[in-house]
């Protein structure tokens, strides 16, 4: 009996042996597989406790406060009542809310179109290779670069009506009879806002766009050249189809940044004169910390949270509907 139970253990049939072995290797499979998701979330556990405690949280309670009567007198005594749907009923009722909303959608629209249309220019035209061509590049990276706050401050300066250098070159050149405005008419005041967002945005859409320029292979280029396609018909057919996924990023991220610009507005214009460059961003600045209307400041961050929202899923959704028919 013994020697047959040798020879069949040999032989592959299954026996104590063969069975003991197979109990084993299941232990330290478990054993691995348990190390494995141990090792998984101990790295994904700093990344977690980041966006609860700097996204979550501020979000949470933010929604929170919208819903009570918080005042400056709420952060010493803690004591805030529920209010209800007051405070999202004061700001759709006060009157500013839909030329704010209306506003804040020009300002968007024309600050993304202006710094996607010049940054892909000069993501194209960097795509080539030219004599200093990244010290040049690099240059181009300093209104990105420079705090917000000081280079507004020297576009405030530029654009003065008095004694702005705006004023005196335009003047000098017999371009124009007086001064002009810039930052005192309710219409112009929105024209420099966006200018001056414009000027800031470009380094980020040209720096991501042309790192996606770079990821088309040269050998599609190559071939359409020796096929007699002009340089229109390339980028129609070859750039701009490879180059839809970039673009959907810088404009989601373009949106998402557009939409909350504050340090702008205010260093130029405050939102003034008389609203013209008040968009929703300012103005939940304006009820929280100039009014202390905590409550309606929070309620109408949290109206720009919910259509910065919508619109990225809009977007991502037509984005990636569209790359799939193609």
């Amino acid at each position: 009996m013994t020697i047959g139970r040798l020879q069949d253990a040999k032989a592959g049939y299954p026996g104590r042996a063969p069975a003991a072995a197979t109990r084993g290797g299941r232990s330290r499979r478990r054993l691995a597989l348990r190390r494995d998701r141990l090792t998984y979330w101990a790295f994904l556990a700093p990344a977690l406790l980041y966006l609860v405690a700097f996204f979550a949280y501020p979000v949470v309670r933010n929604v929170l406060i919208s819903f009570q009567n918080y005042s400056i007198t709420s952060l010493y005594t803690g004591a805030a009542p529920f209010a209800g749907l007051s405070n999202y009923r004061a700001i759709f009722d006060s009157g500013l809310f839909g030329g704010i909303v209306v506003t804040t959608a020009i300002f968007t629209v024309c600050s993304m179109a202006g710094q996607f249309v010049i940054g892909l220019g000069l993501a194209v035209f960097f795509s080539r290779r030219f004599p200093l061509n990244g010290v040049i590049r690099a240059l181009l990276l300093l209104p990105w670069l420079l705090p917000m706050v000081a280079s507004t401050t020297v576009w405030r300066w530029l654009l003065d009506q008095d004694s702005g250098a705006l004023n005196r070159t335009l003047g000098a050149l017999h371009v124009t009879a007086g001064t002009t405005p810039w930052l005192a008419s309710p219409h112009l005041a929105l024209v420099s806002v966006i200018l001056v967002n414009i000027w800031v945005g470009i380094p980020f859409n040209m720096v991501i766009l042309y790192g996606g320029l770079k990821e088309i292979p040269e050998e599609l280029y190559e071939a359409a050249a020796l096929d007699g396609t002009g340089p229109v018909s390339r980028f129609r057919y070859i750039t701009w189809p490879l180059l839809r996924p970039v673009t959907g990023v810088v404009v989601v991220l373009g949106f998402v940044y557009t939409v909350k610009v504050i340090d702008i507005i205010l260093v130029l214009t405050g939102g003034g004169p008389a609203n013209g460059s008040l968009t929703l961003a300012v103005q939940s600045y304006k009820l929280s910390f100039e009014n202390f209307a905590f409550g309606q400041g929070a309620a109408m961050s949290n109206v720009l949270i919910v259509i910065a929202l919508i619109f990225a899923v809009i977007y991502l959704r037509i984005n990636k509907q569209a790359f799939q028919s193609s």
